[in-house]
């Protein structure tokens, strides 16, 4: 074996490799998954002119990931999910903080919906702040309250914040806009946060671009679409993990009264 494949190398990128056993990803013995329809595994049916959306969470790049990775992933996860929607009920119905569920990672994975809708995005900044005491909630105070809620119920566990990709069939100036914003953002709330990484896949995944589209997706996106999904996120994690090992050599302890202060 050559252990340098193991070490970060200088220069490399994001997606430079795809691992195919789950990587270091496979250190969490536990991830819970907070997402919309894309993190469902939802297909979309179209029978007698009648659409269908049907969430099959086996099919959720989450469930690849746990096959994969051998750990347990959790499908916080809903179609039409958004960051609002999941402060303000979905989370007390999927029991995500309580206390059995607790993780020792988390990825989270909202924004379509959410900018879908007519509250502001806001800034990330001021929603770390103020969160949802803010005068005028926005988006990402919403979002700012689910990070607030893990880091309440599990302060040492890894957080992973997922950009929307960069979807090149869309040609609406002002939802290009929005997206690129609400990205920024997001970049922003890794740079704020302890224990938070991005996962950027607006600037290192494939541009999802027509034959992209045609080749992974129907309506939602195919099984082969999650699984793409899966190995993306696994092999981004791994090189978070080989780019920054002290910050994750003390992950056995999350969750529990040990840790190691010599």
């Amino acid at each position: 074996m050559d252990i340098n494949d193991f070490y970060y190398k200088e220069g490399e990128q994001p997606l430079d490799r795809l691992v195919t056993d789950g990587g270091f990803c496979g250190i969490f013995r536990t991830i819970g998954i907070i997402g919309d329809s894309l993190s469902s595994g939802e297909f979309e049916s179209f029978e007698e002119g009648i659409t269908g959306w049907h969430d099959f969470y086996d099919y959720s790049w989450g469930q690849y990931i746990a096959r994969e990775a051998g750990c347990k992933v959790y499908n916080f996860t809903r179609g039409g999910m958004t960051a609002k929607e999941f402060i303000e009920s979905y989370h007390a119905q999927c029991k995500a903080f309580a206390y059995e569920n607790l993780c020792q990672a988390y990825i989270i994975a909202l924004g379509v919906n959410d900018l879908n809708q007519k509250l502001p995005a806001g800034d990330a900044e001021s929603a770390w702040k103020d969160g949802l005491i803010a005068d005028e909630p926005t988006i990402l105070a919403y979002y700012a309250g689910i990070i607030k809620n893990i880091k309440r119920k599990q302060p040492d566990a890894k957080i992973f914040i997922m950009t929307i990709p960069n979807d090149t069939t869309v040609t609406d100036e002002e939802r290009l806009k929005k997206r690129s914003h609400y990205n920024e953002q997001l970049r922003k709330f890794a740079e704020l946060c302890e224990n938070t990484y991005i996962i950027d896949l607006e600037k290192y995944a494939p541009e999802y671009d027509k034959k992209f589209k045609e080749t992974f997706f129907l309506g939602h996106m195919t099984a082969t679409g999650y699984m793409l999904t899966a190995k993306m996120v696994m092999s981004y994690i791994d090189y978070i993990i080989r780019k920054y090992p002290k910050d994750f050599s003390q992950v056995g302890f999350i969750g529990t009264p040990y840790s190691y202060n010599k």
